[in-house]
């Protein structure tokens, strides 16, 4: 098989090559885009994370295509309707960073409640004053996880562990589940007005696109705090906005932003023109969030760690080969 494969870091390189001799590969550390497509149009499958975007226009140049494996979770960024007309195989890395994305939402936790960012930038200026430093105890504050999945289980595990109450919003309730983490299921509104932290932790789909929004924001405990490692469009950008600009949040973490690629190819706007007044929108109301003291942006970094990209790499293999014995894991 020729098989491309995109945003690529060298030592990932070495490994594929290593796990895959018989196969003809291709490398880049780019994303796969209109502009570089032509190039492996031979191919008969890509891998490749969420920065490729796989729609109708970059399909219509693999007319050999067999095989789409993503090195994530999520589909969002692939046009699945149109892999299912070309019945082109689609493979996805279902678990890869579970325990890694919840250490990350603990992260943001923990660098909000204690102010951390603001501790670190006072001390490099040489000012040891703790005036605007208080933060607050995670102990007896209510948690809210929207999607108690494999993420979601993680980070309450890890909130037990700081002896936090636990609450959930799932559209499949699990007792089970529920008595062995001890938490309790809740409405997605009571979850929204009873949490003092909410974290995100579930799939970008039709029905989770701006699940929170202008309308239910307003529900949210007043002083409370919004984490999202999950997918930036499950938040409607311009209601988070409001939401700290009029004091109903305290804070946000956020891992992931509503159409984060404009944002991370920033160069790249520079030198395209966008038709869409609504993406120009949303690129500006999340610079706005760059800008928030009361907010803190990762890079949509949760997952990097060096076991689970390990993971994400090994499960890519296995669906290559499965694909390859016609055994289709994921």
């Amino acid at each position: 098989m020729k098989i491309a494969f995109f945003e690529i870091e060298k030592w990932e390189e070495d490994y594929l090559k290593e796990k895959l001799k018989k196969h003809k590969l291709f490398f880049s550390k780019k994303e796969l885009s209109k502009s570089n497509v032509k190039e492996f149009n031979d191919c008969n499958a890509i891998c490749m994370f969420i920065y490729s975007k796989i729609d109708k226009i970059i399909l219509d140049n693999l007319p050999n295509l067999k095989l789409i494996c993503t090195m994530s979770t999520g589909f969002d960024h692939i046009d699945i309707e149109e892999c299912k007309k070309r019945k082109i195989t689609l493979c996805n890395v279902p678990f890869y960073g579970e325990n890694t994305v919840a250490e990350h939402t603990f992260t943001l936790i923990l660098a909000l409640s204690r102010r951390l960012i603001d501790s670190v930038e006072r001390v490099k200026q040489n000012d040891f004053d703790l005036k605007g430093l208080r933060g607050f105890d995670l102990k007896d504050k209510t948690i809210g996880i929207i999607g108690p999945g494999h993420i979601g289980q993680h980070v309450i595990r890890i909130a037990k562990g700081f002896e936090m109450n636990v609450i959930a919003y799932a559209k499949k309730i699990d007792k089970n589940l529920s008595k062995k983490l001890g938490f309790k299921y809740v409405s997605f509104e009571k979850l929204l007005k009873d949490s003092d932290i909410i974290s995100i932790h579930c799939p970008l789909n039709k029905e989770t696109e701006h699940m929170i929004n202008m309308k239910n924001i307003k529900l949210m405990k007043k002083g409370a705090y919004l984490i999202n490692t999950a997918r930036g469009g499950i938040i409607e950008t311009k209601a988070l906005v409001y939401a700290l600009d009029n004091k109903i949040l305290a804070g946000a973490g956020l891992d992931v932003l509503e159409d984060e690629v404009y944002i991370k190819e920033e160069k790249q706007l520079l030198h395209e023109k966008f038709v869409s007044e609504y993406d120009w929108k949303i690129f500006l109301e999340n610079h706005l969030l760059l800008k928030e003291k009361n907010v803190i942006v990762t890079p949509h970094n949760a997952f990097n760690s060096k076991e689970a990209l390990l993971r994400i790499i090994d499960t890519t293999l296995e669906n290559i080969n499965g694909f390859i014995k016609k055994n289709e894991i994921n």
